[in-house]
């Protein structure tokens, strides 16, 4: 078993609804969830919007391959009602990201492992760091609380309440 860290984040819709309705289908279809981050509100990054996103970590131990989970999440973000723009970051209503697999490092043309960009993202940190502060990068060899301190990334993320919500 593999132990899975994810991604979700979104700022359109029913947020809450969307939000269960994704761990839901990632429970069915990758492995049980284990833990689950607080949920945050934060400030769009790498572009402009009135509304802001909601992002959570969900921590799952899977049987499934890396480039398996990237085809299932994929299907669930589909599911969820999730559009591909042009664009490289706009609003939207549901994105799982592959964060870690593992201590896996996996570098192919469709998925990057771990997340490429996840320490220069508060967004991702801060919630990473409440169920995995001590978890260490293993190609930065840096706890994720000491990647969160390190962050240059000052955009606002709030805590808005329990894993449940």
């Amino acid at each position: 078993m593999a132990r899975l860290f994810l991604l979700l984040g979104g700022n359109l819709g029913d947020k809450a609804q969307i939000f269960r309705h994704a761990r839901t289908r990632l429970a069915e279809e990758l492995g049980e969830i284990v833990q689950l981050s607080s949920m945050y509100e934060t400030e769009p990054w790498g572009f402009q919007s009135d509304d802001l996103f909601w992002n959570q970590v969900v921590v799952l131990e899977t049987e499934m391959d890396p480039e398996a989970v990237l085809a299932v999440t994929k299907r669930v973000e589909l599911e969820l009602g999730r559009e591909r723009k042009a664009e490289r970051y706009s609003s939207r209503l549901i994105d799982i990201d592959l964060l870690f697999y593992d201590d896996l490092v996996y570098h192919e043309p469709n998925l990057e492992l771990p997340h490429p960009r996840m320490i220069d993202r508060r967004f991702v940190l801060e919630p990473l760091a409440e169920v995995a502060a001590d978890k260490v990068h293993p190609v930065f060899k840096l706890s994720i609380i000491e990647l969160l301190e390190n962050c240059s990334d000052h955009l606002t993320v709030k805590k808005l309440g329990g894993p449940g919500q």
